[in-house]
């Protein structure tokens, strides 16, 4: 065998995923023997086999990605519970390994796997959906691109037809349950040496306290970044799908016209809200000129 061989040998053996014990694999997919394979290239010594020694590595690798994920998804590991959210952690990674050099976009894919598994969440599975989608908005808030954005003089001539873009870190989510303020209770009770799955660090599981009822109610939030800080923010539904009409390309008047289409607001309500809506995303610095992005599908 030679070192290229080697090289891949191993890295075959240390990507194999882990037992739902966190154990390395007694044998391959084909049936042979892991020890076998082990033995092939791995020396024992006094107090390890060949096969022990492999496991470090093997359980390690895992590790290291198990914690990745997890560190993004401390409310989700709440809400399912250590064992459930393991159990989750480990089928997603199974799935969704890691194909690059940065841990970054890992998890990236967790809400949409959730959604597609039910089983992992049961009867909480459309709040762990709210609350994995809006701990993978944070995650892209906090990392997403900053542009400029527009100037005092290029809002005070916005007009019907205007094109504009949002900024990338922004990130608007439409929920079935208010897990905002669910979330930021999580994150702030957390301490930073206990953000990792109990199987990443195999630590002695530890009783949480329970999460408690919570009562279906549509949400319409923003999460952003301002002064390099993640904030979330309520938005009225109108507001919301005006942002997002514009997001995707729409004029300003037709992002009006879809956001207040069925709206029960007066017609004066209407125009203080759109006011306010235009007020706020400038002042928070949303709104950039569209020449900042590429142009999205434009919504006629």
């Amino acid at each position: 065998m030679n070192l290229l061989e080697l090289q891949r040998r191993m890295a075959e053996d240390v990507r194999r995923p882990l037992t739902a014990d966190y154990e390395m694999q007694r044998t391959t997919d084909d049936g042979t023997p892991t020890s076998d394979i082990a033995a092939s290239y791995i020396s024992p010594n006094n107090r390890l086999t060949s096969f022990e020694r492999l496991e470090i590595y093997n359980r390690q690798y895992w590790f290291r990605l198990i914690t990745a994920v997890s560190e993004d998804y401390l409310t989700l590991n709440a809400v399912l519970g250590t064992k459930r959210f393991d159990a989750l952690i480990l089928a997603y990674l199974g799935e969704h390994p890691s194909a690059s050099w940065t841990l970054r976009d890992l998890g990236a894919k967790l809400p949409a796997f959730l959604t597609a598994h039910p089983e992992f969440s049961g009867r909480r599975h459309r709040l762990a959906v709210d609350v994995a989608n809006l701990e993978l908005a944070y995650v892209d808030a906090f990392d997403g691109k900053h542009l400029d954005p527009l100037t005092t003089e290029e809002a005070q001539v916005i007009g019907p037809d205007s094109r504009l873009s949002l900024q990338p870190h922004l990130q608007l989510l439409e929920l079935a349950y208010p897990v905002d303020n669910l979330v930021l209770a999580v994150k702030k009770e957390t301490p930073e040496v206990d953000i990792v799955s109990s199987a990443a660090m195999q630590r002695d599981a530890r009783d949480r306290e329970k999460i408690p009822p919570i009562k279906r109610e549509a949400v319409f939030l923003a999460v952003h970044r301002y002064d390099d800080s993640v904030y979330y923010r309520r938005l009225e539904k109108e507001t919301f799908l005006l942002l997002r009409g514009l997001r995707a390309g729409a004029s300003v008047a037709v992002a009006v016209s879809q956001a207040f289409a069925k709206s029960k607001l007066t017609p004066d309500a209407q125009a203080t809200l759109l006011q306010e809506s235009f007020a706020h995303a400038s002042q928070l610095g949303w709104l950039c000129p569209l020449a900042n992005m590429e142009l999205p599908d434009l919504v006629m």
